[in-house]
């Protein structure tokens, strides 16, 4: 005779005992591991999907440049998504505060975290912590009006501003700093952003990367948008016949790519735009080594140490320093070499690698080798802040693939059919506060009506007290 357990099993996932599915995190990796669920043949599911901030779509709205709406428009893929009636969103919910593991163990069959990367890693060098230098993933999340750092200051007062760093993040710090209040004017970028920038006193933005032009991380969309900004001459500091020589090395067929970048940058370093009043420099081969400040605690300077490229045992190219140095003036610095996960309550995590560990998106405990029952990760907590937005799309099938493994075999966290306390119920019950999917299509709504007023794509509400309020006046009268 089968078991209640095997029983269950048998009915798990159709339309007798849906399976029950938590997503913590509600950017793209979130909503691609709701994609594929949702694709999956006869598989019946409930999908609740939680999110600290009040908004969904994560990176989309809070860490894409303001002026890149064509990228933003992969909201459409998940506003569909969302519209589906096996899925409901629980915003302004903090897992750790509101909502712990246990919790979710109670209420849900499989649980996948897909919290991304929320925190900056550190250059390691002395100054660094200095009054005029900043982690860019903060100055990011500040312009595009993230709830959580909407009340910060940057001062922009200076003359040079240095951004450390050749990713796309680094790069649209520099694009931000460098347009024009009329470019600007034209995005969603946030109102009290806008308003400083306008007052910015910048006027020349160094680009540091510590390898050399073909090692560049950043896109050849991104190093193109450089050379178009209105009042600010983009060039790369590059002898031209080296670069040339280089893409003599590459291959045309499998380093296409490659050298489409070194034809670009080949341009830049050419360029010369003597009516532009600002200037943006490319600088390759270099790494900051100390952050030097005045007597008021303030950056003025950056030491750097030049590098040489080298080739290391397995062939990859390496920089390495050598005993040149040189001092670069700065009045603002933005530190832009990558993103690093943040620990949650109850689940293990490699600090060094900025990730929960995980083999395939199962969480693993490293103590003892095992996969933990029922618990996953998709997206940059799972493999590091890696690859692009479509990125996340391969990873979360991935991870929804061990997932239909596991619940066929049995490996669930429920093993009964009660489902236990309603979520809501629970969160109205510990005086939470959560935004439905309704409450944010209402949200939109309004953002995009200011837009149109404004003559721009949104105009944001930047603050958790703005968005309730607005939902407050939105309720009908208590008769």
């Amino acid at each position: 005779m089968g078991t209640g357990r095997d029983n269950l099993v048998s009915r798990l996932g159709t339309s007798d005992r849906p399976l029950r599915v938590a997503i913590v995190g509600a950017g793209p990796a979130g909503f691609y591991v709701l994609q594929h669920l949702f694709q999956e043949q006869d598989l019946r599911v409930q999908a609740d999907m939680f999110d600290r901030l009040p908004t969904p779509f994560g990176l989309v709205r809070q860490g894409v440049a303001p002026d890149h709406q064509k990228i933003k428009s992969v909201v459409r893929v998940y506003e569909k998504l969302a519209q589906d009636p096996r899925y409901r969103f629980f915003g302004n919910i903090e897992f750790g505060k509101e909502l712990s593991l246990e919790d979710l163990h109670e209420r849900y069959d499989q649980i996948v975290f897909t919290t991304g990367a929320q925190t900056d890693r550190k250059l390691g060098i002395p100054g660094e912590d200095l009054e005029g230098s900043y982690p860019a993933a903060a100055f990011v999340a500040w312009y595009n009006g993230h709830p959580d750092y909407s009340h910060l200051k940057f001062d922009l007062r200076g003359r040079r501003a240095v951004v450390i760093g050749l990713g796309n993040v680094a790069v649209d710090v520099a694009r931000v700093l460098s347009q024009t209040n009329d470019e600007l004017a034209r995005t969603d970028i946030a109102d009290y952003a806008l308003k400083e920038l306008a007052a910015s006193t910048i006027e020349e933005v160094h680009l540091l990367g510590r390898r050399g032009p073909a090692e560049a991380a950043f896109t050849n969309h991104e190093a193109t948008e450089l050379g178009e900004l209105t009042e600010t001459e983009a060039r790369a500091c590059l002898d031209s016949e080296e670069v040339e020589s280089l893409m003599r090395e590459l291959d045309p067929a499998s380093d296409r790519l490659a050298r489409a970048k070194l034809e670009i940058l080949l341009d830049l370093a050419k360029r010369r735009e003597p009516g532009k009043k600002n200037r943006l420099l490319i600088r390759f081969l270099v790494s900051p080594v100390e952050l030097q400040g005045d007597d008021q605690g303030h950056v003025r300077k950056i030491r750097l140490v030049h590098n040489e490229l080298y080739h290391d045992d397995e062939g990859a190219v390496r920089a390495r320093p050598t005993e040149k140095e040189t001092i670069l003036r700065a009045d603002a610095v933005f530190r832009s070499v990558g993103y690093k996960g943040a620990p949650l309550p109850g689940l293990p995590f490699r600090d060094d690698w900025g990730i929960i560990p995980n083999t395939q998106g199962r969480v693993m405990d490293p103590a003892s080798g095992e996969t933990m029952t029922g618990v996953y990760v998709s997206g940059w907590i799972k493999r590091g802040p890696t690859g692009v937005i479509g990125t996340n799309k391969a990873d979360a099938r991935e991870t929804v693939e061990c997932m239909a493994v596991d619940r066929m075999a049995g490996r669930v966290l429920k093993d009964t059919d009660r489902a236990g306390e309603p979520i809501e119920h629970l969160l109205e019950s510990r005086g939470a506060r959560y935004v439905t999917y309704a409450d944010w299509l209402d949200l939109d709504r309004i953002e995009l009506i200011r837009g149109q007023v404004a003559g721009r794509p949104r105009v944001k509400f930047t603050s958790r007290e703005e968005f309730l309020q607005v939902l407050d006046a939105l309720e009908p009268p208590v008769d």
